[in-house]
């Protein structure tokens, strides 16, 4: 079965521990510290004026891998003027049933095929999306869209997970929860040489008719590293603002398990 097809359906419930008021709260503050993208509160009184208008595309946020959206209302309710990317059809039919009159647009793109209607004043790809992409190829596709699509300027937010935790922290751990509507068993198998974590889902899903449904998804990961963000940064246009250990927020060691950067595109950036 291809992801996030029934793992969409109870995506929320399994994330449910997630820190995304922690994680947007801190996009916030570095969209103001470092980027372009302003609130509709912050940047013109009037939506319809002509300074408004100007700066339309500044500051569009563009949240890629927005898979049910969470990320992208909460940004929303801050007042950013903010759309979601997806390439999953299904995890998108749930941000849309979560809109909850919101109208926030969600896109059904690959992130290594962006075709944007406008260039964008921030990008946003959290929760190790960006891990998703399994060769050096797919990373430059991906970092070469969201730079062709970005405002001089603009910035882009991200986070991945390192070699390091695919080693040392998943890689051949087994997880299992059992719950009322969902139960899951997550088994996890790290290839050293391909640096790929293949991770096997088996879901026990709770019917309307009482019995559970199971089913089964595989994933494919691969850990990124500095050395990944510095050559990536350099060959399409971004410069490093900000790259800390995603759980401490202090410098990335050998031993960090997720990366946090934020790039700038340009040289036109606002200095750290």
């Amino acid at each position: 079965m291809d992801s996030y097809q029934a793992f969409a359906g109870v995506y929320d419930m399994l994330m449910k521990d997630v820190p995304y008021d922690e994680w947007t709260a801190r996009i916030d503050r570095d969209i103001k510290r470092f980027g372009i993208s302003r609130t509709k509160a912050e940047y013109a009184d009037d939506p319809e004026s002509e300074e408004a208008l100007l700066e339309s595309e500044r500051n569009l946020v563009a949240d890629i891998g927005c898979g049910t959206g969470v990320v992208t209302r909460k940004l929303f309710d801050m007042g950013y003027d903010v759309f979601g990317i997806d390439s999953s059809p299904e995890m998108l039919s749930r941000a849309a049933d979560s809109d909850a009159g919101r109208g926030i647009l969600y896109l059904n793109q690959d992130m290594r095929e962006l075709d944007l209607y406008s260039t964008i004043g921030t990008a946003v790809c959290i929760c190790d999306s960006i891990n998703y992409l399994l060769d050096d190829e797919d990373l430059d596709e991906a970092f070469a869209g969201i730079s062709e699509f970005m405002y001089p300027g603009g910035i882009f937010i991200f986070d991945c997970n390192t070699s390091y935790k695919y080693r040392e922290s998943i890689g051949e751990s087994t997880i299992a929860e059992s719950g009322d509507e969902v139960s899951f068993i997550w088994e996890n198998y790290y290839d050293t040489e391909e640096n790929i974590n293949e991770y096997d889902l088996t879901l026990f899903i709770k019917r309307e008719d009482g019995l559970y449904e199971r089913a089964e998804e595989t994933h494919l990961q691969r850990g990124i590293e500095v050395r990944d963000i510095e050559r990536l940064s350099r060959e399409h246009g971004f410069k490093i603002l900000y790259m800390v250990d995603s759980e401490t927020e202090k410098g990335v060691t050998e031993k960090t398990g997720r990366i946090y950067a934020v790039l700038g595109k340009t040289d036109k950036c606002q200095d750290q």
